[in-house]
């Protein structure tokens, strides 16, 4: 192999470059690099080759007799791609890495790779970083030494290098082939807007790939954020009992929106690999049409009846606080679940332990009937300025709880 490596290459200092016999005839020019996945940085093990016959064919890093300032290989050395490589894990780094999206963890943005960094390791290349800057771009095109010398004439200014080291990124893999985005482990930690704003800026296919490898919970939060035709698009591309696992994490209301969107098979297989007791809640909201109150309530608050004390509720509402999306208010209710009046939680916090409820509930509560159009919904919510309004039936029974989000979806459903 070469002795006169440099430190550093880029991916831009190989691609289409010419490849020579020892005797300076032309054999052909470099397609793409090959590397195998090692953690953390992979190695190049050598390049694509296409010849004259337009034929592409594989030249080992070993086989080269040198890199600078000309590719030199033996004739000999061009090996079918197949056969050289055997069962090897590769990634072939044109076709794979470049010009695929990555998620840029500190600004959970997403962005271009423009060009792949190597470092010389024991006479070996091993990609340690990708370029996601507008240097990167500019070297790839040629044009990185002309913007230097005009920069720093008009400015004294030289653009920075962008890089992402590798080991904070990596490929996913599947059906879907191989897409570049940013660890799984880091995209749980993303809040789940920023992640929804990621996906819907991705590819169909790649927007599945990162969905895929979400756990169930990040996959619910981000989900509920989600364009609704993304959203459709992607629990029909899993599989049913993830989908029903993910939904399963879902707000009630949120989730009735997708399963309503769903083909009805399709959402029946998903309320079927549900838990029974949550399954019949979403059938129940199914029910109701999309533009009245009934359509619009969530099932996720806490009731408690009038003798139950303030610290048991808190007890209560501390516990079950995971799972609701009621938390304004907590309404009080008789054994037939007959609507009887509602306690904020500021008043719950600033009352006596052992008051009972019905000491601090307001009786006289406003409500909408299930039927209700969507648009008188939102004219109570103006009027009042509630946070969250009951639903209740014919015979005032709590049926379901209108969440002010839920409004706001009405008033600026492109917000979603």
């Amino acid at each position: 192999m070469d002795p006169n490596l440099r430190q550093f290459y880029f991916f831009s200092d190989f691609l289409n470059r010419k490849v020579y016999s020892p005797s300076g005839k032309k054999v052909g020019k470099v397609t793409d690099l090959v590397a195998e996945r090692i953690e953390p940085y992979p190695m190049v093990l050598g390049m694509l080759i296409r010849t004259k016959g337009k034929k592409r064919h594989f030249l080992p890093w070993e086989k080269m007799i040198q890199v600078e300032p000309r590719i030199v290989l033996n004739d000999e050395d061009l090996l079918e791609i197949t056969t050289s490589l055997g069962e090897r894990d590769v990634v072939f780094l044109r076709e794979e890495v470049m010009d695929k999206q990555i998620v840029d963890t500190y600004g959970a943005k997403v962005v271009r790779v423009n060009d792949l960094h190597f470092l010389k390791v024991e006479s070996r290349l091993r990609l340690v970083h990708v370029d996601v800057g507008f240097r990167g771009l500019m070297r790839r095109v040629g044009w990185e030494r002309m913007v230097d010398r005009v920069l720093d004439w008009l400015f004294s200014y030289k653009l920075p290098n962008q890089f992402i080291s590798w080991k904070y990124v990596q490929l996913l893999s599947g059906s879907d082939l191989l897409h570049l985005s940013v660890s799984l482990k880091k995209l749980s930690h993303l809040h789940p807007a920023d992640l929804a704003d990621i996906i819907e800026d991705l590819s169909g296919r790649e927007r599945s790939a990162i969905f895929r490898a979400l756990d169930p919970e990040t996959a619910a939060e981000t989900l509920e954020e989600i364009d609704p035709k993304i959203q459709k698009a992607l629990i029909e591309t899993i599989p049913v009992e993830k989908a029903s696992d993910i939904v399963e994490e879902m707000s009630p209301s949120d989730a009735v929106d997708l399963l309503a969107d769903l083909p009805e098979e399709r959402a029946e297989e998903i309320l079927d690999g549900m838990e029974q007791e949550k399954a019949e809640d979403l059938r129940e909201l199914l029910v109701h049409p999309e533009e009245t109150a009934g359509g619009l309530m969530t099932t996720a608050y806490l009731s408690l009846t009038p003798e139950v004390t303030v610290d048991t509720a808190i007890a209560r509402l501390k516990a079950e606080a995971p799972n609701l999306d009621i938390m304004d208010y907590i309404y009080i209710v008789d054994e037939e679940e007959s609507l009887q009046g509602v306690v904020s939680i500021r008043d719950l916090l600033t009352s006596q332990s052992h008051q009972p409820l019905s000491d601090i509930q307001v009786p006289r509560v406003v409500s909408v009937k299930l039927d209700e159009d969507q648009n008188e919904v939102v004219e109570i919510f103006a009027k009042y300025g509630f946070r969250a309004l009951p639903v209740v039936d014919d015979e005032n029974h709590l049926k379901g709880v209108i969440s002010f989000r839920n409004v706001l979806e009405v008033l600026t459903p492109e917000a979603r």
